[in-house]
């Protein structure tokens, strides 16, 4: 199939081709994984009551099995990234969805815990892939700036696109099947993926890569994956030797890795991004974001069918206000930029943030209503915060620097997201434990106590076997403490989402929509502090050379 790039007439200074036909569908084939990736970490979250029960699972093992596939994809995002640019964007991309068609089969059948762990790492490896691929295919797809613009933010809500029918496609599977059939949602959209990938994506090698520095692979690991055992082991247990030093070793292979990339003549990490303000402002804000929305969307999700009762179909709807609120956020927030500076739009988002979170806070066990409206509150605030943030990053670079700006932002979503999951969910279930401990009655046999005091899905597979009038008091009791978790964390989602609104409204107040990189667009600069600067010459005319040089290898 050959690319219908609209080439301009000769002697006219028009600018690269713009995209045609091949590339607007090549985009399509690319939202899938985007979607996928989403759709993967909703539909785990509504499974996980019932493969808790079938699998036994303990309250750690859950941990590991929901926050794996988000450090695993945190810690090899930029490492395949820079193996992308070496053997080819799109054959790497392509392996990674063959990864992950087959791992997804073997999550489906696991047997044990253990099992389930290795296959989500497994997702998270093949997941690492997806993501770098994609975003630079589609700097190479579209070399026309304002196509560029809308292919991305296309690409931007493929996520937004997977996580509304995640959750409902997650419950109509889990109506008909055994929680395992969630993993094999997946199968068809990469084999569709597989199919059409070879015909409408072009391949592209970076002509001037240096070797891929596997040091430093292994360096993010050590920092990132020591770290989350000490947090998990301090949440469960309490400081212990083995939790401290687990946190010590991840910190020191941090230190290494930065000071390593400081003397790497190609680095994975271009650490000169940092020193732009509203670089470090906006990824600090998307860290902090996708923070609290994965960590307290599982409680979320579990509260709606283990507290409030509802099925895995009806439970998937009643997200579905949420994630209709986040689209509808998202549009506001681009319309108001027409007359309202990025950082008051985002601090303004992110009070809306704030507002569902309380809300979330205050709903007590019998607030179910009160409960989705905050949830519907707080997703309408962080989805265009997100959105938002994730261009300022972006833009914040120059042209030269652009794909590592994205590889760092996609690396900052991931690693915040599974923290949250780990410490979130740690901090959730100390205090469900805690809270229901303390209120255990006295009557309770010890084999059912002490399965009730580790989760609540244990807890209702424990009075199954009770007598009714125990096992109800034992229910009361768990759905109770959970309650208590989940008000704790609202709490703590409400006010670092407060603090990030006012870090952005304060630090990033000059910035206007195009100022240029390393220039803050303050009013008294000029008139045209604010306007569209044309971008470099040299990076236009070598992403031009490098697009048309991808287009040639792929006819």
């Amino acid at each position: 199939m050959t690319s219908a790039r609209t080439d301009h007439a000769p002697g006219k200074d028009q600018g690269p081709p713009r995209a045609g036909l091949r590339e607007w569908l090549g985009l399509v084939i690319l939202g899938l994984p985007a979607m996928l990736i989403v759709m993967d970490m909703t539909v785990l979250h509504l499974a996980v009551p019932q493969l808790s029960r079938d699998l036994e699972a303990t309250g750690t093992e859950l941990l590991w099995i929901t926050d794996i596939y988000g450090f695993m994809v945190a810690g090899f995002l930029i490492t395949m990234g820079n193996l992308g640019d070496r053997i080819g964007r799109r054959k790497l991309l392509l392996s990674g969805a063959a990864a992950f068609a087959a791992a997804s089969v073997l999550a489906a059948y696991s047997t044990s815990p253990e099992t389930l762990i290795a296959a989500r790492a497994l997702l998270g490896l093949a997941g690492a892939t997806l993501m770098p691929s994609t975003l630079s295919l589609l700097r190479v797809m579209f070399l026309d700036e304002r196509q560029r613009t809308i292919a991305i933010s296309a690409w931007m809500m493929c996520f937004t696109v997977g996580a509304s029918i995640g959750p409902l496609v997650g419950g109509v599977t889990l109506e008909h099947f055994w929680w395992g059939s969630v993993f094999l949602i997946g199968v068809p959209v990469m084999a569709l993926l597989l199919t059409l990938g070879p015909v409408l994506l072009p391949e592209y090698k970076a002509p001037d890569a240096g070797r891929l520095d596997l040091t430093s692979s292994l360096l993010s690991l050590a920092a990132v994956l020591p770290a989350v055992y000490g947090i998990k082991q301090i949440a469960r247990d309490g400081i212990g030797a083995l939790a401290v030093l687990a946190l010590v070793v991840g910190v020191a292979a941090a230190m290494v890795f930065l000071r390593r990339q400081r003397q790497l003549a190609d680095p994975f990490i271009d650490l000169r991004l940092f020193r732009e303000a509203r670089f470090r402002v906006s990824l600090s804000a998307l860290a902090a974001l996708s923070f609290v929305m994965f960590g307290i969307n599982l409680f979320i999700v579990q509260s709606l069918q283990l507290v409030h009762g509802l099925s895995p179909l009806k439970a998937g709807l009643w997200i579905l206000p949420g994630s209709a609120g986040g689209v509808l956020g998202t549009v506001a927030a681009i319309t108001a930029l027409r007359w309202v500076r990025p950082a008051y739009v985002m601090a303004t988002a992110l009070g809306a943030a704030v507002a569902g979170a309380l809300l979330v806070a205050t709903a007590d066990r019998t607030d179910f209503g009160l409960l989705v409206a905050g949830l519907a509150v707080m997703s309408t605030g962080i989805a265009p915060a997100l959105n938002l943030g994730t261009d300022m990053v972006v833009s914040s670079a120059p042209p030269d620097r652009a794909g590592a700006a994205s590889a760092v932002s996609e690396t900052s979503n991931e690693f915040g997201g599974a923290l949250g999951l780990a410490v979130l969910g740690s901090i959730g279930t100390a205090v469900y434990r805690a809270s229901a401990s303390e209120n255990m009655p006295d009557d309770m046999p010890p084999e059912a106590a002490g399965p009730a005091e580790d989760t609540l899905a244990r807890a209702l597979n424990a009075a199954e076997q009770l007598p009714e009038e125990l096992a109800n008091r034992l229910v009361e009791v768990c759905r109770e403490a959970f309650t208590d978790g989940l008000t704790v964390l609202a709490l703590i989602a409400s006010a670092l989402v407060a603090v990030a609104a006012v870090l952005v409204a304060t630090s990033l107040r000059h910035v206007r929509p195009g100022s240029e990189p390393g220039r803050d667009a303050d009013p008294d600069s000029g008139p045209d502090a604010g306007s569209d600067s044309a971008p470099d010459a040299g990076a236009d005319a070598e992403l031009t050379a490098e697009g048309r040089s991808a287009g040639d290898r792929s006819s």
